[in-house]
């Protein structure tokens, strides 16, 4: 069941999939109907499943649930990894590379490996205060807290002289 996002529970289960490149402006609209769709028919065992979703900055799909309804079975995770992995083809992306490393430089989102991440800490290109896109979190809270910080406050942090 879609519901909206900022109605769920601070304790609402997170995943972020992020994308190697911007999605167009006929993308997200496309990606927003897909998405809607799948929730809308998301299911855990037949009982609906209480789910949301965002797209932030063109690039990033955030998806959650609110397992206080009803919580997450491995086919129903399976079934969501499927819908996403079919994203990743019709549009042509990465959403589940994990060495892929996002942060701002000014208004643009920078998607690196995380070779290239710790070679430009190297070069002083980028430093602690960079702010950087920690996907490791886990709740609506955390998203709402800790994704978007300068990169002494995350993992991030190990890249830098302290």
């Amino acid at each position: 069941m879609l519901v909206d996002f900022n109605s769920l529970p601070d304790s609402a289960t997170i995943w972020i999939y992020q994308s190697n490149r911007e999605f167009t402006k006929d993308e997200v609209k496309e990606i927003d109907l897909k998405i809607e769709l799948f929730i809308s028919n998301w299911k855990r065992h037949g009982d609906d499943l209480k789910a949301s979703y965002q797209i932030k900055y063109n690039q990033f799909i955030i998806l959650s649930v609110d397992e206080e309804h009803n919580e997450v079975s491995g086919c129903s995770i399976d079934e969501s990894v499927y819908f996403f992995k079919q994203l990743e083809k019709l549009y042509q992306v990465e959403l589940f590379n994990k060495l892929n490393t996002a942060f701002k430089d000014g208004d643009n989102i920078n998607i690196v490996s995380l070779a290239d991440f710790k070679k430009y800490s190297n070069q002083k290109k980028i430093n602690s205060k960079t702010i950087v896109f920690n996907n490791l979190i886990n709740t609506k809270k955390e998203f709402e807290t800790v994704w978007e910080v300068s990169a002494d406050e995350s993992w991030h942090n190990r890249y830098f002289d302290r």
